[in-house]
């Protein structure tokens, strides 16, 4: 009759600590804008984020007296896709005179 041999002691695995690490948000920034008409920033505001017509016109009001507001704030990615999404508006069919896109940039979330 054949002894059965004990089986070997195996250690438990390791765990390996893996730490995803996450990227800081971004902000679109939206600037101030003398040229194109409050009613286009709201507009262009609305299509591109969804917000209601209240959180727009704060929005563009905030730009208009701070100079620059936040409008956004999320993954670079993503940022970069509205600020985008923002140009590519174009500039206020009502300004005859040298109209141009926003004015947005992203920028690290504070």
């Amino acid at each position: 009759m054949a002894t059965a041999s004990p089986l070997p002691e195996v250690a438990p695995e390791q765990e390996a600590e893996t730490k995803t690490r996450r990227q800081p948000p971004y902000a679109v920034i939206l600037h101030n804008d003398d040229l194109n008409t409050m009613e286009f920033v709201v507009s262009v505001l609305r299509k591109v984020f969804g917000y209601t017509v209240e959180k727009c016109v704060k929005l563009m009001l905030d730009a208009h007296q701070n100079g620059k507001t936040a409008v956004w704030i999320g993954a670079m990615e993503v940022a970069e896709l509205k600020a985008d999404q923002i140009r590519s508006c174009g500039s206020d069919p009502v300004v005859k005179q040298g109209g141009h896109p926003l004015g947005v940039s992203i920028e690290p979330a504070a």
